[in-house]
């Protein structure tokens, strides 16, 4: 019997390979890149029984159909409600499936969610740059672009995995239209005008979005303040305002650092669900304090913990 790999028939834009990620890096200017869901890549990963740094496939609303080449493959798919034809059955996602040799496998979107995960037990053999798999959309480094013809070896499975079939999709994995940030660190170059503005008002996802970040439809946030300030460090999940007064919320390969301010921070726990939402999604801004956001933050870290070690079982 040959060896597996996983043949890529067609793919649409923005679909990469990604892994957990390259912490560590930011001072010598590169992001740390990896999943937009962080939670969907852990849980695709799991079903499997694979490392959680294993490689895996990261689907943008264009799709993904690949096919099984040497020997039958066991995949999952968790991440946005996306549609998965192989052969001639039709089901959801957040399942376990057995990929036989020459029976192609798609996914599309469905009725919620922009990103899906799949990931092949044993992971993908991509290439590494700092030790990651992530691929840096920008540069390309990492693991890199899925394209049509494109052909990945398969690592060893180090664990069974859950049977075939479908797996719990939690109510984390939810898209999240009501966002919970910190205000700051620059709230002093915004009016208390412009402050209570950004709290009160209703914003919309854009189409101009990709995997460095998502500029937001709404009010224009002047900034009441000299354009001069030095660069500073950026986190993900910074919302940072141009010198148009226009939003923009920095996700997994935001630039590390920035001259335009900031005038909140989504919570770190939000992002997962704020990049499954759709462009011409409303959202709102949710402000809490620093002390209810590091509590918010433990509730969720005890909550997918308890999910993923379920998932294991």
């Amino acid at each position: 019997m040959s060896a597996p790999r996983l043949h890529v028939r067609a793919a649409g834009p923005l679909v990469s390979v990604q892994d957990p990620g390259r912490p560590g890096f930011a001072r010598f200017g590169v992001p740390q890149s990896g999943p937009l869901d962080r939670l969907a890549f852990a849980a695709a990963n799991r079903a499997l029984g694979n490392p959680a740094t294993a490689a895996a496939i990261e689907v943008s609303l264009g799709g993904l159909t690949v096919e099984a080449e040497g020997a039958a493959l066991r995949v999952a798919v968790a991440g946005g409600g996306f549609l998965l034809r192989h052969g001639a059955r039709e089901t959801g996602g957040w399942q376990v499936l057995t990929l036989a040799p020459g029976a192609p496998l798609t996914l599309r979107p469905g009725p919620w969610g922009s990103w899906a995960y799949l990931a092949v037990a044993g992971g993908l053999v991509a290439p590494r740059w700092l030790g990651s798999a992530a691929t840096h959309w920008a540069s390309g480094l990492g693991g890199g672009a899925v394209a049509a013809g494109a052909v990945f070896e398969i690592g060893a499975p180090a664990a069974p995995g859950r049977a075939e079939g479908p797996f719990p999709c939690p109510v984390l994995a939810r898209p999240t239209p009501r966002l919970p940030v910190t205000i700051g660190p620059q709230e002093g170059c915004f009016s208390l005008e412009t402050l209570e503005i950004f709290k009160t008002a209703r914003w919309r996802i854009t189409p101009a979005r990709d995997r460095m970040g998502t500029r937001l439809a709404g009010p224009a946030l002047p900034i009441a303040a000299a354009l001069d300030m030095p660069s500073g460090p950026i986190l993900r999940g910074a919302v940072q305002v141009s010198g148009d007064g226009v939003a923009s919320v920095l996700t997994a390969d935001h630039q590390t650092t920035g001259g335009y301010p900031r005038i909140a921070t989504v919570l770190d726990g939000a992002l997962d669900g704020f990049a499954q939402l759709r462009p011409g999604a409303a959202i709102r801004f949710e402000p809490v304090t620093p002390a209810v956001a590091l509590a918010r933050a433990r509730t969720r870290a005890a909550a997918v913990s308890r999910y993923l070690a379920g998932l294991a079982r």
